[in-house]
């Protein structure tokens, strides 16, 4: 596995998704605008991608670990970066937790603001990243 390319395989597997990023959308994610990112994001996951929602950090020890996962990742590779943190277009879980009610969330802006993260997001959405 390339020393960026994280979860997504090896740097040929991250070229070929640049290109691919690319060729639908005329960008990669770093350097994407606001809607333009907005729109990767839902698509991976409207189109399929299947995140890891669990476990749940339960303590910061774990927490840092999935940012120390995140920090490792090339800047486009938005796809790892949304598996890690375990995005998802829902809320989650039986208290319906969501992105408006995170600490990282600015609503003003539909950001998250967590830096491993820095992304646009819905109020409705939710990641394992969430904290109150």
């Amino acid at each position: 596995m390339g020393e960026c390319a994280g979860m997504t395989g090896d740097n040929t597997e991250l070229q070929r998704q640049r290109e691919w990023l690319l060729s639908r959308y005329g960008v990669v994610p770093s350097e994407a605008d606001h809607a333009t990112l907005l729109r990767m994001i839902e698509d991976y996951l409207n189109e399929g991608l299947e995140t890891q929602v669990e476990p749940f950090p339960e303590t910061d020890r774990e927490f840092s670990g999935i940012l120390d996962e995140l920090r490792a990742l090339d800047p486009d590779d938005l796809r790892a970066k949304l598996d890690i943190s375990g995005w998802l277009l829902r809320p989650y879980g039986a208290d319906e937790m969501r992105c408006q009610e995170c600490m990282y969330y600015l609503v003003h802006r539909r950001w998250c603001d967590l830096p491993e993260l820095s992304l646009p997001a819905e109020p409705e959405w939710w990641c394992r990243l969430w904290r109150i």
